[in-house]
């Protein structure tokens, strides 16, 4: 039996397409989220693609942690788009 093996190294980040980071700009803004209630009576998050399809998240059971989870998204994708400006200095020495 043959086994392939395969490793890739980089000297530097994984550069991120452009695509991608507007996905990240798209999912940033509140205006495309909403929330819907579930016959169950759970809320479920949902975000609308580059395509105007909604995609489902997840499910809360208030809908203060479901737009809670929604703020969550938007805190997460925000940081995203503010790493790509480089590395944050956050201590320097004298």
């Amino acid at each position: 039996m043959t086994y392939f093996y395969t490793t890739k190294s980089w000297t530097s980040q994984p550069q991120i397409s452009e695509d991608q980071i507007n996905f990240w700009k798209h999912l940033a803004e509140k205006k495309n989220w909403r929330i819907v209630q579930l016959p169950n009576g759970f809320y479920q998050t949902e975000y609308k693609d580059m395509d105007d399809v909604w995609v489902d998240v997840t499910r809360r059971e208030t809908i203060e942690g479901a737009e809670a989870a929604i703020d969550g998204s938007i805190e997460h994708y925000n940081k995203k788009l503010e790493f790509l400006k480089g590395p944050k200095v956050v201590k320097t020495f004298k």
